[in-house]
């Protein structure tokens, strides 16, 4: 079930907003919460609700014992124990094949080839975020960050909680845990108009313009050896422009259905392409997967207090496996190490850079990422490299894009509204009737979309 499908605007959201603004009971309304996330979930395949299930039950197991014991080494095992069950889980579902695959072509390369059959696995939704959540949840917990909670109902509700449940924004229990303590007691009115108008942005950005690009841009791509220089451009930033309104409209949607149950959930998205420098862009793009590779493998690898070129080692672990965590592809590995390379050069040459002028600077680090973002889009590097070869081979034409006028008029506004225009939370203080209004009206009009076609997959679910 997709946010902005028909099913979850008119029978699930609107069922799971009025039963649990009925209940009296914290409690109940924790209980509540977690069917509602479980029922979502298991909209998607019901045998991995178990799996969640372990997953949460495991980590709460974890967060009582390192609560009840001070012992070090107990502490340590409550610590490492559910880690490791966590990345097994996730390890074998999301990358198991992807090893034998990599086994397999080196055998053949090294001429001893061996061939593995690959296993039949389905990756569960979400497996990469709720994982992130437990794992952060006992992380923390060892650290003293948080007190564990000793309310199974409550911590069920923070790893299930459907807005977030299946492509984030990854939220750390600490970020959340007033809210949960207070559920129920918000300003129901207040927080129903700020959801609301979060979530009609969000879909407004997925549907209106996420989609549309989406629509002209796919069938070409299949096509990527026959585009002309000009059409392996509009594909590329057409891709850029679709992949940050289709992340950022799903954030912002579960940022406006956090808000409908009484939660915060943080802002996960910055303008990223108003960013001067590489090192800036990855502090306003994917927040909080990028703050959870800092705290929780960047910093503990010693950061930049460790000597000589230590830091870059961890600059490039640090992205390479955020890179592994998108997907099983070397493509990713490589879209993440590429980022490395970038914020290393940025960390010696950083002093330089900022002596351009700031137009360069924020043009330079826009084309820095849509560059990347190749990699990020690509099947196989054989596609990366054809589309690199197409967007410098100056061929005439574009071939294989039909729509290219209203995919350049998209990009325009795309454009626009990303380079120039306030972000979600930058306006979220500023509602006024008329803006009210213009929500409920794009909201309609998205609708209509949907109703006239069927519900697009978001980006990160893929």
């Amino acid at each position: 079930m997709l946010f902005n499908s028909i099913p979850f605007l008119f029978l699930f959201l609107p069922a799971a907003y009025l039963g649990f603004w009925q209940l009296k009971k914290k409690n109940h309304r924790f209980a509540w919460l977690t069917l509602t996330g479980y029922i979502f979930y298991g909209m998607w395949n019901y045998k991995f609700c178990a799996l969640m299930a372990l997953s949460t039950l495991v980590s709460y197991l974890a967060g009582l014992g390192l609560l009840r014991w001070q012992e070090p080494r107990i502490r340590k095992l409550c610590l490492v124990a559910p880690i490791t069950i966590d990345l097994l889980l996730l390890g074998f579902f999301k990358y198991f094949n992807f090893v034998l695959d990599t086994f397999t072509q080196l055998s053949v390369w090294l001429h001893a080839p061996v061939h593995v059959r690959a296993l039949d696995i389905v990756l569960p939704v979400g497996i990469s975020f709720y994982t992130f959540h437990t794992i952060s949840y006992i992380v923390d917990s060892y650290r003293r960050v948080v007190v564990p909670t000793k309310n199974i109902f409550e911590f069920s509700c923070y790893v299930s909680l459907f807005s977030q449940l299946v492509a984030g924004p990854i939220v750390r229990f600490r970020q959340i845990e007033a809210d949960l303590e207070n559920l129920g007691r918000a300003d129901r009115k207040r927080w129903l108009d700020r959801g609301w108008s979060f979530f009609a942005i969000g879909l407004m950005k997925k549907v209106l313009i996420a989609d549309t690009i989406a629509a002209i841009i796919k069938p070409a791509l299949k096509e990527y050896g026959q585009l002309s220089t000009c059409g392996a451009w509009l594909c590329v930033l057409g891709y850029t422009y679709q992949l940050y309104f289709d992340f950022s409209g799903y954030s912002d949607m579960a940022v406006g259905l956090g808000y409908l149950f009484g939660i915060r959930l943080p802002q996960n998205f910055n303008s990223p392409y108003k960013a001067a420098s590489i090192s800036e862009l990855w502090r306003r793009w994917h927040i909080s997967l990028s703050t959870c590779l800092r705290d929780y493998l960047y910093i503990p690898l010693g950061g930049n207090r460790v000597p000589g070129w230590r830091p870059y080692g961890n600059v490039m672990i640090t992205m390479v496996l955020g890179g592994l965590w998108h997907g099983a592809n070397w493509t990713y590995v490589f879209f993440g190490g590429y980022h490395g390379l970038l914020l290393c050069l940025h960390k010696v040459y950083g002093g330089h850079w900022e002596r351009l002028p700031g137009i360069v600077q924020r043009a330079g680090t826009f084309f820095l990422f849509v560059f990347g973002l190749i990699l990020f889009r690509s099947d196989s590097f054989a596609m990366a490299w054809t589309l690199l070869l197409r967007m410098f081979s100056w061929r005439t034409g574009v071939a294989a894009l039909p729509g290219h006028y209203v995919l350049l008029a998209m990009l325009a506004l795309a454009a626009c509204i990303a380079h120039l225009g306030p972000n979600t939370f930058e306006i979220k203080h500023e509602w006024r009737p008329w803006a009210v209004t213009s929500f409920a009206v794009g909201y309609v009009a998205c609708l209509l979309v949907i109703a006239a076609g069927h519900a697009s997959p978001f980006l990160y679910f893929q």
